[in-house]
């Protein structure tokens, strides 16, 4: 017999929603960081990810309609620097 999800990250999921690392990895994104390599001291620490996995997640999300449902602040700054650099090149 199915009891459903167990934790609130699977109910999130289930319903269509961002997971916790999701969550977690727009969170960061929205802190301010004070001098050269504080960000990526944080995703070690508090998301356990390399940086280079983590922008990898985060470049996904960008693209994600469920992110831009949950931060839209956040997800459009981000898709307008993504977008900038893109055209520097």
């Amino acid at each position: 017999m199915d009891q459903g999800p167990d934790t609130d990250e699977e109910r999130d999921e289930e319903r269509g929603g961002l997971g916790r690392r999701e969550r977690d990895v727009l969170a960061l994104e929205r802190r301010g960081f004070s001098g050269p390599g504080a960000k990526e001291r944080a995703i070690r620490e508090e998301l356990g990810l390399a940086p280079v996995r983590y922008y990898q997640l985060l470049n996904a999300l960008l693209d994600d309609p469920r992110a831009l449902a949950h931060d839209p602040v956040t997800v459009n700054r981000l898709r307008r620097v993504r977008e900038a650099r893109r055209a520097e090149r």
